[in-house]
């Protein structure tokens, strides 16, 4: 059984434009990584039960990218997101609306390569980013 790590964010914005933010391949490219020295020049989304997620990660001094995969299992717009990551892992994000305000809560498996702190502490910032993202935007 896989360790789990949750995270969740407050971002000052209704669930609706979150949503938008969250899940179209244009303003993905926008936020979706965990550091300013790192980029996601491409990502694709179909997002739909079945359907494939595609974000391109890269190192902005071209020394490093991969591919970030998934297949979605479960998609509620406005509330729910589930997928399975090309390697087995499975994420779980719930998008709660509450006073014109958005709560994002994530829990996700955790993987073998690094440790689990470093592993929140990506997806922490990449969340971090998307809040900066949407709420200026």
């Amino acid at each position: 059984m896989k360790d789990k790590i949750s995270i969740s964010i407050d971002i000052e914005a209704p669930v609706e434009k979150v949503w938008k933010y969250w899940t179209v391949p244009k303003y993905i490219t926008q936020w979706n990584f965990a550091t300013e020295d790192w980029c996601c020049p491409k990502a694709e989304n179909d997002l739909r039960v079945g359907g494939k997620y595609l974000a391109r990660m890269e190192a902005k001094d071209g020394s490093f990218g991969f591919d970030f995969e998934a297949t979605y299992n479960q998609v509620e717009k406005f509330k729910k997101i589930k997928y399975t990551i090309a390697d087995g892992r499975e994420v779980m994000i719930d998008f709660e609306n509450f006073q014109n305000k958005t709560r994002i809560n994530m829990v996700f498996d955790t993987e073998n390569q690094n440790s689990i702190g470093k592993q929140q502490e990506g997806w922490e910032a990449i969340l971090r980013n998307f809040k900066t993202y949407t709420e200026n935007k």
